[in-house]
């Protein structure tokens, strides 16, 4: 059948200024990051993408190595795009990165013009786009010159390949020198994806405070530490979890999920529970209640999760009583 959007899709979604831009982003916005290779079904994935279009999620997020096997998930959602999404796409943000290990090679990894330049070439051709709205560097290049990297996000921005540019991972000075870089070629860094949860709070120490004063957007990517922070590991890691099936591919480790932690999570899960949310919905909202969070990027497996996750909206404003609470379970 073919798909027609919900009519209804923007009513519920809450939209926010990403830094000093004219671009609004969801307030949840969907990563590809698993659920979408060729090892994973492809209905299933459709289902999820046309359920958070559905939703008012207008923000799609990528990678070239996302799968497994990298290059598949771009390849999925080229598919899924094509047949669903394509007379949507002026209502669509969709990003890609490039940054970590892709091809054999010299020329297949970190940060040079050589890699960003060609392999978003290879990631527009499984996309079957034109052009990204967001193209990011995927991680920080100890050896390129930063300048060389920025240089090249500004070249594709001329290029027409990307309307903006962002960057993930970088520590704050790193961030500060690349958005004066990028401010003096003409082409402002427009967002920054940091690792952010409640169990991961590194951008706290001065990367949030560097991003406001440089109107720099922020999508935090794992805000729900790989499924830690949801009721899923309450009871130890089920059989079937993504923990127990994908180990190695992001994908939380058996080991990552100790006594200590399984105390914390169920501390948390009774507070959220006192909030009327579930835990992963409080763990969203948490990191939301900051203003200076453009988008909090989530995972599905299934519909019903994106439906789940979309309900952290419904509680943003947090005690100082539930704050204090929690900073101490967290400590």
């Amino acid at each position: 059948m073919n798909y027609i959007a919900d009519s209804q899709r923007y009513k519920n979604m809450e939209y926010r200024r990403c830094g000093n831009s004219g671009l609004l982003l969801p307030a949840v916005s969907l990563g590809l990051w698993h659920n979408f290779g060729h090892i994973d079904v492809l209905e299933n994935g459709r289902n999820i993408l046309r359920r958070a279009f559905d939703s008012g999620i207008t923000h799609f997020d990528l990678a070239n190595n996302y799968g497994p096997p990298a290059g598949s998930a771009e390849e999925n959602f080229g598919k899924l795009f094509k047949d669903d999404f394509q007379s949507y796409r002026d209502e669509l943000i969709i990003s890609t990165k490039a940054g970590w290990p892709m091809w054999e090679g010299p020329y297949g990894d970190w940060g040079s013009k050589k890699y960003l330049v060609a392999s978003l070439d290879q990631s527009l051709k499984r996309m079957k786009l034109d052009y990204v709205d967001i193209f990011y560097h995927h991680r920080p290049d100890p050896e390129t010159p930063l300048e060389e990297t920025m240089m090249a996000l500004d070249l594709i921005v001329r290029q027409g390949k990307a309307l903006y540019i962002g960057i993930s991972s970088y520590q704050p000075e790193e961030a500060e020198k690349a958005f004066a870089i990028l401010k003096e070629l003409g082409t402002p860094c427009l967002i920054h994806q940091p690792k952010y949860s409640m169990f991961d709070r590194w951008v706290e120490d001065g990367l949030l405070d560097v991003l406001e004063k440089d109107g720099v957007g922020c999508i935090p990517f794992s805000p729900l530490a790989q499924g830690l922070l949801t009721n899923k590991y309450l009871h130890g890691i089920p059989e079937g979890s993504r923990a127990a099936t994908h180990r190695g591919n992001g994908a939380i480790e058996e080991d990552a999920l100790t006594l200590d932690k399984l105390d914390q999570i169920k501390q948390l899960n009774e507070i959220a529970k006192a909030r009327g949310q579930n835990l992963a919905q409080m763990a969203l909202a948490w990191i939301l209640k900051d203003k200076r969070i453009t988008s909090v990027l989530i995972g599905a497996s299934r519909p019903e999760q994106v439906t789940d996750s979309i309900g952290c909206l419904d509680n943003l404003v947090f005690s100082e009583d539930e704050l204090s609470k929690i900073n101490k379970i967290l400590k």
